[in-house]
């Protein structure tokens, strides 16, 4: 009799555990649900989806501290940031969660090409853009109106993006990663500095391809200094201008200087008075930056911006040194998804087919595209 008591009160400890357990794990599902469905801001960055991890084979090779990477996407480019995640994934035993920014109507077509090829294990937030927010800050020509791209100016928006983040990295949608992003990821930011870019005059890559180039890489470049509110800036005409397609931010530094204010603050002056350049036609997000981060800027290893492979300069460089680069650019007019841009079939190798076939890419070289 006092056997059968024992066994019924181990029974019912049981019970009364397992319930305990049961609740707890159901208010952290409901907490979880809760911040998924509530996490919204006033700039209309809004999340649309994420994959809250990757499966438990994955987690137990890759380090759990997540390393933030912001990437635009727009339709008619997506193949670029769908090729440039894909190397950057493929290289990294990190924790990399993508926070990719779109609008609306890519969204389907992006989601669509996540979820139905080999990348679907990567860890993502889609982000939705609404243009409105450039409402007064760029100016727009009636005539070509399709000229602004909304989607340059997330940059500008980072803590937006990533507003529990301490530290992100931005890259372009025209780059390849060859090496493990961590290393980008602990770029050493001095004291007080928001971000750290490549600067131009002194990259490997200027020394390396780009000779002569005369004011395309200084502040003249890109500013006017006809104008007076340039002039009284007192920022001298021919330092060397930096790179914003790839860099890595403090993003507690930048809401303590309130950059994107600063940097919307310009926009809003230069729609007034045209204060950049029309040297560089098309340049309307460097000029901003130029300005906010004069002389208040650490600096990134030169390898991990090898750029102008999207230009004539490009074709300039060794295969031995487009091997050795961490990570390369096709800023400028050619893109590696078309037929001319310079070691395209080194972007080819990352590139994941569209299982839409909405996306329009040039083979030239069809054995390359076997997903990876």
């Amino acid at each position: 009799m006092t056997l059968r008591k024992v066994n019924i009160s181990i029974l019912v400890a049981a019970v009364v555990i397992f319930l305990l357990v049961l609740h707890h794990n159901f208010l952290g599902l409901s907490d979880l649900l809760k911040r998924e469905l509530t996490d919204s801001n006033p700039l209309g960055l809004q999340p649309i989806d994420f994959i809250p991890a990757a499966p438990q084979r994955l987690t137990d090779e890759r380090n759990d501290r997540e390393i933030s990477v912001v990437i635009a996407a727009s339709d008619e480019r997506l193949g670029g940031a769908i090729a440039a995640m894909n190397s950057i994934y493929r290289n990294t035993r990190s924790n990399v969660v993508f926070y990719i920014v779109t609008l609306n109507d890519t969204v389907d077509h992006l989601r669509l090409w996540l979820r139905n090829t080999a990348l679907k294990n990567l860890r993502y937030h889609i982000l939705n853009f609404d243009p409105r927010v450039l409402e007064g800050k760029v100016q727009v020509d009636p005539q070509k109106a399709d000229s602004i791209k909304p989607l340059t100016f997330a940059r500008f928006y980072l803590p937006n993006l990533v507003p529990h983040a301490e530290k992100a990295i931005y890259v372009d949608d025209d780059i390849i990663v060859q090496d493990d992003i961590l290393e980008l990821y602990n770029t050493p930011l001095k004291p007080g500095h928001a971000a750290a870019f490549s600067d131009d005059c002194d990259s490997t890559t200027n020394k390396v391809a780009v000779r002569g180039a005369g004011n395309q890489y200084n502040y003249i470049g890109f500013l006017d200094y006809k104008k007076e509110t340039i002039r009284k800036l007192a920022m001298k005409a021919n330092t060397c201008s930096f790179n914003p397609g790839v860099f890595v931010a403090n993003l507690t530094e930048w809401k303590l200087q309130n950059i994107t204010k600063q940097l919307e603050k310009w926009m809003t002056l230069n729609v007034a008075e045209e204060l950049y350049s029309r040297t560089l036609s098309g340049s309307i997000t460097t000029p901003p930056l130029l300005i906010v981060f004069y002389k208040q800027h650490s600096s990134i290893d030169p390898l991990w911006n090898v750029r102008h492979l999207g230009s004539n300069a490009g074709k300039r460089y060794s295969p031995q040194f487009v091997k050795a680069a961490k990570l390369l650019h096709w800023n400028g007019h050619f893109k590696p998804w078309g037929r001319t841009a310079s070691y395209a079939e080194v972007w080819e190798k990352w590139y994941v087919p569209d299982p839409t076939g909405k996306f329009s890419l040039i083979r030239r070289h069809p054995e390359a595209y076997e997903a990876k």
